[in-house]
Order: structure tokens, then sequence, then C-alpha cells
């Protein structure tokens, strides 16, 4: 498995799919966890991960870790566990996070190897969905957040001349 994998071939699986779900309402995707399963989406997956530089899961393993053992052959383990059905996500690590009002919240954070195949799920998902969403719904949609969402309201507001909802 080549990590060199070019992201063009991600984009351009996602402008197909998103073409298809935009341009025949009526469609149906039946067949997408092949996709998931693709070596490039993988890649893909994995870069975004790595660029989040997120924390180990309750595995322990970390992206240096992925990578002093290999990277390529770490991928090439997880494609085929997707391919043959034998993949299981593991469990979360909860850690507690201070609030800024006191006290603590829970957060749980997936293993490395989740987090990629969660990360590939959206990647081919991702495009077939986003033509059935409002401009104004904001969640886990790419570029867009909840302080874009309330910047939003904020001007909306603002620009009535209005002070309260």
């Amino acid at each position: 498995m080549s990590l060199a994998t070019s992201p063009d071939s991600v984009q351009t699986l996602q402008t197909a799919l998103q073409t298809k779900a935009k341009n025949e309402s009526a469609a149906r995707f039946h067949s997408l966890w092949d996709k998931v399963c693709r070596e490039d989406i993988l890649a893909e997956a994995y870069r975004r991960c790595r660029r989040n530089r997120g924390a180990p899961g309750i595995d322990g393993e970390s992206f240096e870790d992925i990578e002093t053992a290999g990277r390529e052959a770490w991928l090439g383990r997880l494609q085929q566990e997707l391919k043959g059905k034998s993949y299981q996500p593991g469990p979360l690590l909860r850690v507690w996070i201070a609030k800024a009002s006191g006290g603590e919240r829970p957060l749980g954070i997936p293993s490395i190897r989740d987090r990629v195949v969660q990360t590939a799920v959206l990647l081919v998902i991702g495009p077939v969905f986003e033509p059935d969403l409002f401009p104004w719904q904001y969640g886990f949609r790419t570029g867009l957040d909840a302080k874009m969402a309330v910047r939003r309201i904020h001007f909306g507001i603002s620009d009535r001349g209005k002070r309260e909802v």
C-alpha cells in the first residue's frame, strides 16, 4: 500500500458520488463498502487523522508507533480486516476535561485505527449526503463548525438591528 497515492483519486471518487447524488435524487447507493476499503481512501483517511495529531486511544498505539512499525503494513492489515468484514471497533479511552465553569466533562478518544476507519467512511458517504443538507446545517460538515453557526446567527440578528432572539 503506497501513501504516495494522490488525493486526486479520492477527490475524483467524491465528485462522482456527489454528482450522482445531486443529479439523480432517486439514486440509491447499494455498495459503498468496497470504496471505504480502497487503498487510496484509507491512505487519505490516515493522512487526515495524522494531520490532526490526536492522542492514542485505549490501545496506546500512537502515530509514531505505527510509522516505526511500518505505516503501509498497518494500513494493509486494516484494509484486509475491512475487506474480510472482521473489523471490530475498540472501546473508547475516557478522559475528563476541565470546564471553564468548574467541574469536568467526559471525552471519549477512539484508537487511531478506529479514527482512520471513521474518516474513510466519512470520505465516502459525505458526498452522498451533502447535497441533501440545507445551507444552515453546520454539524459534521467539511469546512463548517459550531463557531461559524454562532457567527451566522450573531450577524443575522445584528443586521436586523435586533439585540436578542
